[in-house]
């Protein structure tokens, strides 16, 4: 409503303004507490690689500038076009079809089609981590057809909207623009809407951010996701400028909500993490023991001196209260009694005087003098000298090793460049995210699962990715990751290329871009060990395999056709679970490879063989993909498929997915 008033305040005409003030004022009425910004005209995106035909709408390739026109007819290598003026006016023009570009305004149905451009094979049968280099919106349609409700974790961070970071409608918004922050949450609606619908119901969502948008993000993820499903908003500290006027300011902030709280509760879901340097108080309590020669008060009080001259150096909590029992084994000690006060008053007796011992003045923790037994029998309970001293409950140590997840954290990001310098062998990535960090966060939220699908839609430098290949190496997992990112150059690189007369679509530009010249090489000097130069990093990454994919946009008729399949393929072998071997290729009958995780039936008419070769198989094939026209062989397929196998008819499936895939949640 601001920008609203704004425009209000500059008619002359008082009657008029005040005429416009009466119809507004239901909706100044209806306004609800919450996220309110004005949804600009929708994005646009270039379609490179798609085919100027009649009815299209294009641009001037090499003009960032240009005006959109309508293709009205396409002759001998020129299209002939038509466009509205400002003033009513129809204008024509006539231009070669190599200077133009289609455009698409978001919202409207795109058929996508992915082509293979690399890959990396060091996993084995491991499935494939998947890098796509498309605009992301298009790329989550994609990936709601392909992998609707299959990802466990999506870590994204999104341009932070300082100035020059973000692009909408083919323009950077300036830091000065008066609609940046309405701007930006346009941009990251559409995305986060159809981000909901490819998580799992026990998914979670990690996303990115810093004070310029902290506040908007919160709000905006309340609304696609329900404020109900806020887990926490995560600090943190990456650096402190001294020089700062007021504060040090280095925080960026990870915002996670869950796609169903309720669900993850009644699961009995609990993050926890390894207490950081346990193991060193453990090793510590070990040698008094052996040095005390079996005396436990000898080594408790050997290990205390060591704590108090080393805790700084750990948390606060970690030695604190430790001890060593009679059998050598270190204790954790705590209170018996009730916390809050209020507790139940019963008799405990000494094991050596046969006395009660002192009960707390909030009574004790365990409500029953059954339960306190029980505790005491199990040897978890430490009695003093005599009665007169108080009992403790006491917990080895070792038993201790996880605890609950802290929302703050200090981590210099710094490093994180650092590294990736060294990977690549120059910079081409301005502050990339620690992968340590990240596959920290991943392992959390994810419940430590060794299979999880991890969706990064603003990936960059796949730092994500990074972090996933670090978490398979750790523990032996198959996690697996898919990016998205485009070839955006810099705004600094796009205005030198521009200078040297480059053009977007050119060889030298787009080996500027962040996918050609960050994403992929980086993944790939993961896992193989070696730079882009050919020069030794490491032994690489254990065991990993990577495809490296772009967006192509299809004519639908031509899908229609099965003229396209190539296109297709990859789309099919990613609804399978990206794992084993691909049909690249349209076949004469039907193709079922051994190593594949599904099948495609392209003629009709030989599928009694197809569906005996996909029964043969069926505890490795999840898709059965189906070329026919026809509902009755269709319904004959699905019949005679096994149950646990699922059938996709080709290309009803895909064309009716994208004619109405358009949009998320709202």
């Amino acid at each position: 409503m601001a920008a609203i008033d704004d425009l209000l305040g500059r008619i002359a005409d008082a009657a008029l303004r005040a005429d416009l003030e009466r119809e507004l004022a239901p909706l100044r009425e209806e306004q609800q507490l919450g996220l309110v910004f004005e949804r600009h005209l929708p994005e646009k995106v270039r379609l490179p690689g798609l085919a100027v035909r009649r009815g299209l709408t294009v641009e001037v390739r090499a003009d960032p500038e240009s005006p959109m026109w309508q293709v009205a007819k396409v002759e001998k290598g020129e299209a002939h076009l038509v466009r509205k003026a400002d003033n009513g006016t129809v204008l024509k023009e006539r231009m070669g079809l190599d200077a133009l570009i289609v455009v698409q305004e978001f919202g409207k149905p795109v058929y996508p089609g992915l082509r293979s451009v690399g890959r990396v094979e060091k996993g084995g049968d491991k499935p494939y981590h998947i890098v796509i280099n498309a605009e992301n919106y298009h790329g989550l349609q994609v990936l709601r057809y392909t992998c609707a409700g299959q990802v466990d974790v999506i870590y994204i961070d999104p341009p932070y909207n300082l100035g020059g970071d973000l692009t909408y409608n083919d323009k950077r918004i300036a830091a000065d623009d008066g609609f940046r922050h309405s701007k930006w949450l346009s941009f990251m609606e559409k995305r986060l809407a159809l981000a909901v619908d490819v998580l799992k119901e026990t998914g979670v969502i990690v996303a990115a951010i810093d004070d310029t948008e902290q506040a908007h993000l919160r709000l905006l993820m309340d609304q696609i996701f329900g404020e109900q499903n806020f887990i926490a908003c995560v600090a943190w500290q990456g650096g402190v400028k001294n020089d700062a006027r007021f504060t040090g300011g280095g925080l960026d902030y990870m915002l996670i909500y869950a796609k169903n709280k309720t669900l993850l509760t009644d699961l009995g879901t609990r993050w926890r993490e390894p207490k950081e340097s346990l193991a060193d108080v453990l090793e510590q309590g070990r040698l008094a023991w052996e040095a005390s020669g079996g005396d436990h008060l000898a080594a408790t009080r050997a290990l205390s001196s060591w704590w108090n001259k080393n805790k700084k150096r750990y948390d606060p909590g970690l030695g604190d209260n430790v001890k060593v029992d009679v059998d050598g084994t270190v204790i954790k000690v705590s209170d018996l009694s009730w916390p809050g006060g209020g507790g139940p008053r019963y008799d405990v007796l000494h094991p050596e005087t046969g006395q009660p011992v002192k009960v707390p003045t909030n009574g004790w923790r365990f409500p029953k003098p059954e339960t306190m037994q029980a505790e005491i029998a199990a040897g978890r309970v430490l009695f003093g000298p005599d009665h007169t001293s108080s009992i403790r409950r006491k917990t080895p140590l070792a038993q201790m090793e996880n605890q609950v997840v802290r929302p703050s954290f200090y981590s210099d990001r710094r490093a994180a460049a650092k590294q990736l310098k060294d990977l690549l062998g120059e910079q081409t990535f301005d502050f990339p995210k620690d992968p340590a960090v990240l596959a920290r966060w991943i392992d959390l939220v994810s419940g430590q699962n060794k299979d999880a699908v991890v969706l990064d839609f603003f990936a960059g430098s796949a730092s994500s990715a990074h972090a996933v290949m670090l978490l398979n190496d750790r523990d032996g997992g198959r996690r697996r990751s898919i990016l998205v990112t485009n070839n955006e150059v810099s705004e600094k690189a796009a205005v030198a290329l521009t200078k040297a007369g480059h053009i977007p679509g050119d060889a030298a530009w787009e080996s500027m871009g962040v996918f050609q010249r960050t994403t992929m090489p980086r993944l790939k000097a993961v896992v193989t060990g070696r730079r882009p130069d050919g020069s030794v990093h490491s032994q690489g990454s254990k065991a990993e395999n990577v495809e490296f994919l772009t967006m192509t946009y299809e004519d639908p008729d031509r899908v229609k056709l099965g003229a396209a399949f190539e296109s297709v393929a990859p789309l099919l072998w990613l609804m399978s679970g990206a794992s084993g071997s691909r049909i690249d290729k349209r076949g004469a009958g039907w193709s079922v490879p051994e190593d594949a995780t599904y099948g495609v039936l392209f003629n009709e008419n030989e599928w009694p063989g197809f569906c005996e070769a996909v029964s043969l198989r069926s505890e490795e094939i999840t898709h059965a993909f189906v070329v026919t026209d026809s509902d009755a062989v269709y319904q004959r397929v699905v019949a005679e498929l096994p149950s646990e196998v699922q059938a996709v008819r080709l290309y009803e499936n895909y064309l009716t997915s994208f004619a109405i895939n358009v949009g998320g949640r709202s």
